[in-house]
């Protein structure tokens, strides 16, 4: 349809929520009787009806031969799409996703009426980061952490001896392990001879319970609920019995830290036990301000959002949630599994999952708009040429990526990822530097 003057259309746009905008749109009766001109001129041209040359039976008859509700159809399908493409045009609006059209009036010789629902990116009412008020957090080393730090650097050199008594925490055990769920034996998860040490954060929390004071080839059991994420579909968010049995203990015994050893842990850099410990300290508390100034990052991010006023869109919700199946399947797939096996085994819909990720999807998306507004405020958006710069600094840091470089830079997502690292370092930069804090960051520009 060639371009129509705007006095052929007359748009009336109304807010909606979730970032939506409703439009009425009517059509000039001269534009309706043109595309019903042109509609049936395309049509006498195909038509090929007992009697005539094809593309000369009379208009009339033709008409009648379709019949006026497929004739309105044909109509629909020439004018809706250009009429929804002009009133977008009007009004200034990018949608997101296809727009829901519904036919109010159309007919020969008179004006006609739609409503469009559209989608479009919302509008973003940020919180001042001037006025954020985080502070940071105080991380103190105390001795306990500091002596905790030290038995673990010791534990390479401890010495392990086979023992005839029950296990006791801290013991290295070897047992057979079998999982059972349903009344079925999972193989995949049962092991024999296996290595485990007996303490916290090795072992699940359900075992270490039970297996101190177990004896030579006694049984004991746990239930154990594994996470929805879990990497065998017949487990993930399902209680299972795990079943160990001991076959055998070894006494592990941490050596005391003297001056030899402080000067073996640390490549001779140390030549005291007392040298050792405080340099050890000095790294905790440096650890220590490098996560607080972490968690102060992630609070003044977290307090600028709930801040801030956003309606987001159900179409982007629905694109992130479709982006994070596929993310599923193709992992799934790696495994040579089924995604549709995957929710038989959890035990939910694919409606289900959705309506269980959705707050999920939304939380991620408010950040995510709530800091790309304010990059654009901000002038934080990195050129083309700050992106290469960035990739090269960062790839030439990675030993698996400095043969790489010049493939990266030729590659779209490549580089979408580093310009996307890039602004939000940026982004992190600023908003700590407005909220009162101090932070050093790349800035190739």
């Amino acid at each position: 349809m060639p371009p129509k003057t705007a006095a052929q259309l007359t748009v009336v746009t109304e807010q909606l929520p979730k970032s939506r905008v409703g439009m009425t749109i009517e059509v000039a009766a001269e534009m309706v009787d043109a595309t019903y001109e042109r509609v049936l001129t395309r049509l006498v041209s195909r038509a090929k009806l007992e009697g005539f040359r094809p593309g000369r039976a009379p208009r009339a008859l033709v008409e009648a031969r379709l019949g006026p509700a497929a004739l309105r159809e044909e109509v629909l399908e020439t004018m809706v799409p250009d009429v929804v493409r002009q009133a977008l045009e009007e009004k200034s609006l990018d949608p997101i996703d296809n727009p829901d059209v519904e036919v109010i009036e159309l007919e020969r010789g008179r004006p006609a009426r739609l409503k469009a629902t559209i989608s479009v990116m919302p509008v973003v009412t940020l919180a001042d980061p001037a006025a954020l008020s985080v502070p940071a957090p105080a991380i103190d080393v105390t001795d306990e952490m500091l002596e905790r730090r030290l038995e673990d650097l010791r534990q390479p050199v401890a010495e392990i001896t086979p023992v005839e008594r029950e296990a006791r925490t801290g013991d290295m055990v070897i047992v057979d392990v079998e999982v059972e769920a349903h009344g079925a034996v999972i193989e995949s998860e049962s092991r024999k001879a296996m290595e485990a040490e007996l303490k916290e954060g090795v072992l699940l929390p359900e075992l270490l319970a039970v297996l101190p004071g177990a004896r030579l080839d006694e049984t004991r059991a746990a239930m154990v609920t594994f996470p929805t994420d879990y990497s065998e579909p017949k487990l993930a968010g399902k209680e299972a019995t795990i079943r160990v049995t001991v076959r055998g203990v070894k006494e592990k015994v941490v050596p005391p830290l003297d001056d030899a050893l402080a000067k073996q842990l640390s490549d001779g850099k140390q030549e005291s036990a007392e040298g050792f410990r405080a340099a050890v300290r000095t790294e905790l508390e440096e650890s220590a301000k490098a996560m607080g100034k972490l968690a102060r990052e992630q609070a003044i991010v977290k307090s600028l959002v709930d801040g801030s006023l956003v309606d987001v869109p159900e179409a982007l919700v629905d694109r992130e949630l479709t982006s994070q199946l596929e993310s599923l399947e193709r992992s799934l797939g790696r495994q040579g599994l089924r995604l549709d096996r995957y929710f038989e085994y959890l035990g939910k819909s694919l409606d289900e999952w959705m309506k269980e990720e959705r707050p999920d999807a939304e939380r991620r998306l408010k950040v995510d708009l709530v800091l790309g507004e304010f990059a654009t405020r901000e002038g934080l958006e990195p050129s083309e040429e700050d992106v290469i710069r960035f990739l090269e600094e960062q790839a030439g840091k990675d030993e698996e990526l400095k043969g790489q470089v010049e493939e990266l830079k030729k590659s779209p997502s490549a580089r979408r990822y580093f310009a996307s690292r890039l602004r939000r370092l940026r982004v992190l930069d600023r908003l700590v530097k407005l909220a009162g804090g101090v932070h050093d960051v790349p800035n190739p520009s």
